[in-house]
């Protein structure tokens, strides 16, 4: 293989990388799958694309074209499902959002990647944002000792109609996502530049007033929904879901027995603070510093990164793929780490609901412990008739 000829499922949340695949002489944009083209009206940027209604005539047409890849944008609950499919076609997978919504859909999907052999990972993008290139950088050269602690924040607030637009149907998944669920923003960065795996975790969620008012058309009114995790590496780590209502920015920290180094979003203005103790300073370095990043400073990828979304993280996954899917470079969010990131979530979220309690994240290269919670296929979400719900998506409230 020597271009990668994807095809995209979901066109609306697909269209930021729709818009890179076709600029990037290594894929080739061959298919996309959306239901709301069902009217035949196709998008002028679709013209010369086929375009396609139907997942399973999507990838048997695509197969016909040479489609050898499928990047999953469909709804964020129904990923795991889809890729299996893809996968089982012989076709390579890049999951935009959460990789599995139940326990049992990770292990169904770890599984048909150790089957089938195909490649598998997700597209998270928030590690590859300029600051959190430069935090990365710092975490790895060793500056700040031992890793003790991390935290981080994803944060997505908005007004009512802001809220209605994302939410066109009563059973529409963002009507039911626990606060806990959207954890690969906040998680992964961390997980990334601290090269560390959950292990355990407890969580606890707040409610709001402000959200328990749209409650006819939002289910999920908690406002914040925190992680607290054991990781590999030896430390710990607290971090959100996609919080609503608690920031207005999203933040990360890393803090070693050194020093800590951190970003505060756009406000800092691509700065990341770093801060050394009194005893652990080194000689000639300022105690507490502002570090202004510039594309420049962090490489070639960087500089090229620029104009991409999601602040240059868009761009750093299509070359993640192409680097993964062509040249079988390793990808640090293959399989194993976007079902930890899923079971973190799901646990995290079952944790709310038993105040605090403790769960082990479970190693899924382990067949014992995916045996544990195979048949574990517990949901907040509902069908499109309002059904098959199993847990409540929001913490009870009177």
């Amino acid at each position: 293989m020597d271009k990668i000829k994807i095809g995209v499922f979901g066109a609306w949340r697909g269209n930021a990388y729709i818009d890179i695949f076709k600029k990037e002489e290594k894929t080739e944009l061959v298919a996309v799958c959306d239901k709301k083209l069902e009217n035949g009206e196709i998008p002028e940027e679709l013209k010369d694309v086929n375009c396609f209604t139907d997942f399973d005539t999507f990838l048997a047409e695509g197969k016909k074209l040479g489609m050898n890849a499928v990047f999953l944008a469909n709804y964020f609950h129904q990923h795991a499902p889809y890729a299996i499919k893809a996968m089982e076609a012989g076709m390579n997978v890049v999951s935009e959002c959460t990789s599995a919504s139940t326990l049992k859909e990770c292990v169904e999907l770890v599984e048909a990647v150790e089957r089938t052999g195909m490649k598998y990972m997700i597209a998270e993008n928030y590690p590859f944002m300029l600051m959190n290139l430069k935090m990365n950088e710092i975490a790895k050269s060793g500056a700040l000792g031992t890793l003790l602690y991390a935290e981080g924040e994803y944060n997505h607030s908005g007004d009512i109609e802001h809220l209605k637009n994302l939410t066109p149907s009563k059973y529409h998944w963002r009507a039911w996502l626990p606060r806990t669920y959207y954890v690969t923003h906040a998680m992964g960065p961390l997980m990334y530049m601290t090269d560390s795996m959950p292990k355990y975790v407890s969580a606890r969620a707040a409610h709001s007033d402000l959200l328990y008012e749209i409650r006819d058309f939002r289910q999920n009114y908690d406002g914040v929904g925190m992680m607290f995790c054991e990781m590999s590496n030896g430390m710990i780590a607290r971090f959100t879901g996609c919080t609503a209502m608690a920031s207005d920015y999203s933040r990360y920290r890393i803090a070693g027995d050194i020093a800590s180094v951190e970003s505060n979003g756009t406000v800092c203005n691509n700065d990341v603070r770093m801060f050394y103790f009194d005893h652990t300073k080194p000689e000639g370095v300022e105690q507490d510093r502002m570090i202004h990043v510039e594309p420049e400073d962090i490489g070639e990828r960087a500089v090229k990164a620029k104009d991409a979304g999601h602040g240059g993280g868009d761009y750093y996954v299509v070359q993640n793929m192409i680097d993964h899917f062509l040249y079988d470079k390793e990808n640090f969010f293959d399989v194993y780490c976007g079902v930890a990131m899923s079971a973190t979530a799901i646990l995290g979220w079952r944790s709310c609901l038993e105040h605090g309690k403790n769960f082990k994240v479970p190693d899924f290269r382990n067949p014992e412990e995916r045996d544990a919670v195979r048949n574990d296929d517990l949901t907040p979400f509902p069908d499109e008739n309002g059904q098959g719900i199993t847990l409540p998506c929001a913490i009870p409230f009177e």
